[in-house]
């Protein structure tokens, strides 16, 4: 029943105010007559303007502006709530790393959101979103809705389409931040911030995005499929991260002869206040890719991705109690996360049970891939590489797997899935590649890590001059290799700080 009479509401309240709308313009035009004199002249020059007014208020046409103001309203509002993901970002790695390192922590994620949307409007956007020269976007840069054509209505649309992708891009380059954590120079991360943002991420984006604006890209010429993006932003972010951990080196004391040393985290609770955000977040990041309310598909993808997250949450916590003979949290956090990324690319195409299929392989994929990249020794202090590189792929391959109609276990043959592939390995090679270059670059001029004095001392207080908490507290609860130092037992799970 309500969802009966909400459907009855609008259309009678949109009648109401055609129907009341002459009314006005009647009281309107006898007021006048009461208050001034009969004027024929100026009478007969008001004629056009009462026409002109009158076909503004063609009912067609108001509501067609109405519906392009109400996706500008929604655009924003999703936008608002992926900004919001900045601050799930910035708890989980704080709370997963060590506590000298949280002021640290907060300015990156602080700055890579203000660097970002300034370079991203500068250049990133017009690279992106631009007219292609097949490659990239050559024009939009600095970027002025206002200064094209189009109804006021349309313009300040790509408004809410400028903010909305510049959150995207905000994303994306905080994803670095986590596998980067604890050992690098601050000056050198922003350096590395312009670079994800205006070269990475906006021209891979315009392979595959380019065309929901001024541009096209070869990769969603083939049919490649990524809604929300579980590569386009999510595993370009791990890629890149992957990079950066790999030139940077493990923290001290983490890898030893005698195998992988835990370096847990601070926090949990306070890391898991960041999944929750970041959870709520989604519900903007994939309903309002729609960038339109439609026929309410935002609702479906609502639910198909609370139904991916709580999935990956239940894979994860079953794989780690198995593995480690402990349902470990920070697992089972980072299960949502997994679950959230794998359903981002084909949230408005998989079914609720593929959706909670994807989601749970996703939270199994995820602690099995931190084990991994331990094995090899990449130290990955909250498994960024893993939550976004690794279970974006998945994610990007599970739609030529699941989705509706053109799925390989669907009964849409092969085709898709080799197109999700292709989007997978370029996105790999272009992001790892471009990345490792940026932040051999820097290592090699400006230096990427700081000195080992620093960091056992701890980067609140070498490259801000503050701690996050009393330097007692801080002081006391760590050795140099993030141990507790009145500790005599051995974490439970070998990559316990993984998150």
């Amino acid at each position: 029943m309500r969802a009966m009479s909400a459907n009855w509401y609008a259309p009678l309240m949109v009648a109401f105010m055609f129907c009341m709308l002459p009314i006005g313009l009647e009281r309107n035009a006898w007021a006048q007559e009461e208050s001034t004199p009969a004027q024929p002249v100026a009478e007969e020059q008001a004629e056009p303007a009462a026409e002109e007014t009158e076909e503004e208020a063609d009912p067609a046409t108001l509501i067609a502006t109405l519906a392009t103001d109400a996706n500008t309203l929604w655009t924003c509002l999703a936008a608002f709530l992926v900004f919001f993901m900045q601050a799930g970002f910035a708890l989980v790695e704080s709370g997963f790393t060590r506590a000298k390192n949280a002021c640290n922590i907060i300015m990156k994620n602080l700055m890579d959101f203000s660097i970002g949307s300034l370079s991203f409007w500068l250049v990133g956007f017009g690279l992106m979103f631009g007219a292609t020269n097949g490659l990239f976007g050559t024009t939009n840069f600095l970027y002025d809705a206002y200064a094209g054509e189009g109804a006021a209505s349309t313009q300040n649309f790509n408004w809410a389409f400028l903010i909305f992708q510049t959150v995207f891009c905000a994303t994306a380059a905080t994803i670095v931040s986590g596998a980067m954590a604890e050992r690098t120079k601050f000056s050198s991360y922003l350096i590395y911030t312009v670079g994800i943002t205006v070269i990475v991420y906006p021209i891979f984006g315009s392979w595959a995005w380019g065309g929901l604006f001024d541009g096209g890209g070869w990769l969603e010429g083939m049919g490649f499929l990524d809604f929300a993006g579980s590569t386009v932003v999510h595993s370009i972010g791990g890629w890149a991260a992957l990079a950066g951990a790999i030139v940077l080196g493990p923290r001290i004391g983490k890898y030893s002869k005698k195998g992988v040393t835990p370096i847990p985290g601070h926090n949990i609770p306070l890391a898991a206040l960041g999944v929750f955000i970041l959870w709520l977040g989604w519900f903007g990041f994939n309903p309002g890719s729609t960038t339109a309310i439609g026929e309410g598909s935002f609702a479906y993808i609502a639910v198909t991705t609370n139904l991916s997250a709580a999935a990956g949450v239940v894979g994860a916590m079953v794989c780690s109690w198995i593995l480690f003979k402990k349902p470990d949290p920070s697992f089972a956090l980072n299960g949502a996360l997994a679950g959230l990324v794998g359903i981002t690319a084909g949230c408005d195409c998989l079914s609720p049970m593929f959706a909670a299929i994807t989601g749970l392989i996703a939270g199994v994929v995820v602690v099995f891939s931190c084990v991994f990249f331990d094995k090899l020794r990449i130290d990955d202090p909250v498994g960024a590489v893993s939550v976004h590189g690794v279970c974006g792929a998945w994610g990007t391959l599970a739609v030529g797997l699941f989705a509706n109609e053109v799925g390989l276990f669907v009964g849409g043959g092969a085709s898709q899935l080799i197109a999700q592939t292709i989007g997978v390995v370029a996105g790999f090679a272009w992001a790892f590649s471009v990345s490792m270059a940026i932040f051999l670059t820097v290592k090699y001029t400006v230096g990427l890590r700081v000195s080992a004095e620093e960091e056992i001392e701890g980067l609140d207080i070498t490259e801000h001059g503050i701690y996050g908490y009393p330097p007692a507290i801080i002081s006391a609860g760590s050795t140099p290799a993030g141990q507790p130092a009145t500790a005599g037992r051995t974490a439970a799970s070998p990559v316990a700080e993984a998150s």
